[in-house]
């Protein structure tokens, strides 16, 4: 699986000021978004890097439509924190088998 990672993204900048943090990854179907984090530093952090792959799964799952509404509906009933996808990418983390096939480009 390939999966695309953007440096300086304006959609990451977005996201770190609505999360009121100082750096951010955000996915999107099977591209991942930084903001305030280089590359090489993202992919250093394995659980990290684990936790975002989750997410291009769960695109790849459901679709970018579907699962952009399920993700926001979820996260208007529960709350960022307590979204099922985000608790699903948080479990990812400490499976650092997910990355096995990955290819970022």
């Amino acid at each position: 699986m390939k999966i695309r990672v953007k440096e300086n993204s304006w959609i990451a900048k977005i996201a770190a000021r609505k999360l009121h943090a100082s750096q951010v990854a955000i996915t999107i179907g099977s591209t991942i978004y930084l903001y305030h984090c280089s590359r090489q530093d993202f992919l250093n952090n394995k659980s990290w890097t684990c936790h975002e792959v989750q997410h291009v799964k769960q695109f790849k799952q459901y679709g970018l439509v579907a699962f952009t509404f399920m993700y926001l509906w979820e996260s208007l009933r529960k709350g960022y924190y307590n979204n099922k996808w985000e608790q699903e990418a948080r479990a990812a983390e400490n499976q650092p088998n997910i990355l096995h096939g990955v290819e970022f480009i």
